[in-house]
Formats: C-alpha cells, sequence, structure tokens
C-alpha cells in the first residue's frame, strides 16, 4: 500500500526537499500552500495533490480539512507542519516586541502554530488508521533570541514546541507519534544578510543543507523512530551548544 505524506509550505527551501525526499521513496505527497501549484515542480502527481490554502485563515485552513479527507483513502500516513512565515521591517529588519504589528502577530501564529492542530486534529482519524506520525517544524529561534527572526516568528515555534509535548501525550495512546524538529542556519532563499557571521560560531562551520533537515523528518515518519514520540531534534551543526 502506497504511504501518504501531507506537508504544508513545500514551494521552496525545506519542504520542498521533504516532497523531493518522500516522492523519490515512493510516498503519495499531497501539499498545501496559499499559492496554486508550481507546474516546473518536479515530482509525480503534484498538480492533482495539492491544496491550495490560507493557513493564516482560520476558517480556510478549517474548511480545507474536509477537502484534504476527500483526497486520502482513509488514511495519513504521515503530517508535516512545515508552513511558516516571520514578517521583516523596512529594508528585512528583524521585529521586536516593540515594532511588530498586532494584526501581524495573529497571522504568524495562526501560521505557525494554530494550522498545525488544526490539521492534526481534523485528520485525526486518518492519522490513527494509518498509524502516522506528525512532525512539527519548529526552529532554533524558539529556544533563544535570534539575531534575525522576529519576536512573534520565535514566540511561535517555542508555543509549537510545547504544542508538540502536548500533542504527543494525547495521540500517542492512538498510535500516532508527534515529534518536532528545529533547523539552525539552513540554506534557504529566507537566510537573513549575515548568516555568515552566525556560521563562525557553528562547531561544525557550515551551513546546513535542506536535504539533511528532510533526511530527518523521513526518519521521523518511519520504522526506524518507531519509539521516539514528544522529542524535538535540533538540526543545527551544534549552534545550541
Amino acid at each position: 500500500m502506497t504511504k501518504s505524506l501531507l506537508l504544508t509550505g513545500a514551494s521552496r527551501g525545506i519542504g520542498h526537499a521533504t516532497v523531493k525526499k518522500f516522492s523519490a521513496e515512493g510516498w503519495r505527497v499531497l501539499t498545501c500552500s496559499r499559492q496554486p501549484f508550481d507546474r516546473s515542480c518536479p515530482w509525480p502527481g503534484g498538480e492533482e495533490n495539492h491544496i491550495q490554502i490560507d493557513l493564516s485563515d482560520p476558517a480556510d485552513t478549517i474548511n480545507a480539512v474536509e477537502v484534504i479527507r476527500e483526497r486520502l483513502d482513509g488514511r495519513l500516513d504521515a503530517l508535516v507542519n512545515n508552513a511558516g512565515i516571520s514578517p521583516k521591517g523596512a529594508d528585512g529588519a528583524r521585529l521586536n516586541t516593540f515594532d511588530t504589528d498586532l494584526m501581524d502577530w495573529g497571522k504568524v501564529f495562526h501560521v505557525n502554530f494554530f494550522a498545525p492542530i488544526v490539521l492534526a486534529r481534523g485528520l485525526r482519524d486518518e492519522l490513527v488508521a494509518a498509524q502516522g506520525s506528525v512532525v512539527n517544524v519548529t526552529s532554533i529561534a524558539g529556544a533563544r533570541v535570534h539575531p534575525f527572526a522576529g519576536a512573534a516568528y520565535a514566540t511561535s515555534k517555542a508555543a509549537l514546541s510545547a504544542l508538540t509535548r502536548e500533542m504527543a501525550h494525547d495521540f500517542g495512546p492512538l498510535g500516532v507519534r508527534v515529534n518536532a524538529i528545529a533547523p539552525g542556519e539552513i540554506a534557504t532563499s529566507i537566510l537573513s544578510p549575515g548568516t555568515d557571521k552566525i556560521i563562525e560560531t557553528v562547531p561544525m562551520k557550515r551551513i546546513g543543507q535542506t536535504k539533511e533537515v528532510a533526511d530527518v523528518i523521513y526518519f521521523l515518519c518511519t520504522q526506524p523512530s518507531s519509539y521516539v514520540n514528544g522529542t524535538e531534534i535540533e538540526i543545527n551543526g551544534g549552534q545550541h551548544v
């Protein structure tokens, strides 16, 4: 039986690499993003398995659950909550607790925090049927003040870490594992100028690659991690030490 993955935020970076990894392993991949499907994306069945959804809109997210359920065959082997937004100020400036507009706080938390639980709870029956896994993508910014990641983004990721723990407690008895990954500096289009200075402090002295993150996500969604539940794996080359 072909396994199925639902991934949010698939259009670039970690999400894009994750889709390619699971697709190469023979999984059916369903993707969610606020953009229509990009025909240049190189995975089979991508267009018919794409759901356009604005995760910053609570009603749109809730309504999309039924659309997603109709695309599934009663089973969901993995849900990866990867979508995340981090608003910036003028010229890409970091927005702190003073500068972040209250509306932006709401949008960030809807995408980064509320959408993961709305989707997981809404697709609970399908996850249970497959004895599946949920992976929440948090961030190193959720545990420390980051020079580029804004206050709303950082606190939403910290909240998502706590949510992972709560979800693992609640979903575990149903046979569904819930874990998180916390990437550090990864080579994506959202890197800010000055990242090279951070890399100098990383013990491995290099930036991470999106494929390295995708490989850990795949591990958490497959049998080798069958007794891993409620944990957060840091993928940062030792940046946290």
